[in-house]
């Protein structure tokens, strides 16, 4: 039997809080301020909640930076998601640019493409404006 514990609640309502975030084991240490995880305990639950696919773990290539993002709302098994490479914000692709592109995929190269992981880089409106 499965169960959550009072830690995992908290550090899982401190992501569904920060979703579209990537962040890292101290930035969410920092979230979660008063309900006093300990290190250990937020790794440990990072860990569990990738396994079951609620949390992508997002290294960042050429660094031992290693960031964390909350998928697991249904919201984000919809769509694939769109990443900054220079402001690190993540977007979701809407579901009718979502399902056309996958069914291209599909169509085009026999591929079936698992949308809840799949993240497109690229430089988002605000920072190709600023």
């Amino acid at each position: 039997m499965s169960y959550t514990t009072k830690q995992r609640r908290a550090l899982i309502e401190a992501l569904e809080r920060h979703r579209d975030e990537n962040l890292s084991a101290d930035q969410i240490i920092a979230l979660l301020g008063n309900d006093a995880i300990s290190k250990s305990a937020v790794y440990r639950n990072l860990s569990a909640l990738e396994k079951n696919g609620c949390v992508k773990r997002i290294t960042v290539s050429g660094t031992k930076r290693i960031f964390y993002r909350y998928t697991g709302s249904p919201e984000c098994r919809e769509h694939l998601h769109m990443e900054c490479f220079k402001c690190g914000k993540t977007f979701h692709m809407n579901i009718p640019s979502t399902n056309a592109l996958i069914e291209n995929v599909r169509r085009d190269s026999n591929f079936e493409v698992d949308s809840g992981t799949t993240v497109l880089h690229g430089v988002c409106e605000k920072c190709r404006k600023g």
